[in-house]
């Protein structure tokens, strides 16, 4: 397999830019004759006339225009891995905040893209709650959050809005038990609204854990000795959505934002909240098919 050279395909798409070989050894910093030499070996190597040269301004022929769509596409490429790989710019480290209940199955995924893109840069990933990685944020100590809020502040991007869902153990029965087991971590933001919508709607209940861990929650919820809330989509692969029928109250929808401040990695923090951004659109749960009625069936 042959290679093409890079300075050949600079000088062709420079004088395919700027009509002519004058102007384009101005551009370069190269001689009108290194130029005209750069595009000939070009001509040779494929086998092909790239440039019309019998009129006073250069002119691409039809295999000149072909390649130059590629020309151009594989300096790009060349000068981005360039970059990527060479710049201080894209050295260091950038701290990345998500509450514990969002990190499956987004993060990882992007986590592993990131490493691919920014070989020689660090991340850091911050587990906490929403409140704490707000307070972190405040004080500049980390580049990116995501939060669950369901009244973000202005600072805020919200990358989707789902509901919050009631969460058990598959095919389990603790959310018929009055009075309800309910499992959550003491600093869990859902917890107060969940237990107000329990008690407004006259449900018996009673605390099944008491602990700061997420852990000690799922391994009571998946064992079928409690219930717990989180956002649609989120559960872990050992719990489920419990199918209650309207039997527990509605909990309302909860947004799922980011929040970006410039800590000196502004085009990596901005690569890391597009992949962020793009995840969680694409990881969004789709809305169960509606149930057509009986006598409406075809």
């Amino acid at each position: 397999m042959r290679n093409l050279d890079m300075t050949s395909l600079r000088s062709f798409v420079a004088v395919a830019d700027h009509g002519g070989v004058t102007k384009a050894a101005g551009m370069l910093n190269f001689t009108q004759s290194a130029v005209s030499m750069q595009l000939k070996r070009l001509e040779e190597m494929l086998g092909i006339t790239l440039l019309d040269r019998t009129s006073r301004r250069v002119a691409l022929t039809a295999a000149g225009e072909q390649l130059l769509g590629y020309a151009r596409r594989i300096i790009e490429m060349n000068d981005e891995a360039m970059t990527r790989l060479t710049s201080k710019s894209y050295e260091g480290e950038i701290v990345l905040g998500v509450p514990h209940d969002i990190v499956y199955p987004v993060v990882p995924r992007v986590l592993q893209q990131f490493a691919q893109e920014f070989p020689r840069m660090k991340v850091q990933l911050v587990s906490a709650y929403t409140f704490s990685l707000k307070e972190q944020f405040d004080r500049g100590e980390v580049d990116i959050i995501l939060t669950t809020e369901a009244e973000p502040d202005a600072r805020a991007e919200v990358l989707d809005e789902r509901p919050l869902c009631w969460i058990g153990a598959p095919g389990g029965t603790a959310w018929r038990h009055r009075p309800l087991r309910y499992a959550s971590g003491r600093n869990c933001l859902f917890r107060p609204l969940t237990i107000r919508a329990m008690e407004e709607g006259g449900i018996d209940w009673e605390n099944a854990v008491d602990t700061y861990s997420d852990r000690t929650v799922e391994a009571t919820v998946s064992a079928d000795l409690a219930i717990s809330t989180m956002i649609q989509g989120t559960e872990p692969a050992q719990l489920a959505q419990v199918e209650h029928g309207g039997e527990l109250p509605a909990l309302g929808m909860q947004k799922i934002c980011m929040y970006r401040q410039d800590r000196g990695a502004r085009e990596v923090s901005k690569r890391v909240a597009e992949m962020l951004r793009q995840s969680f659109t694409n990881t969004a749960p789709r809305p169960a098919p509606r149930e057509v009625p009986q006598a409406i069936r075809a």
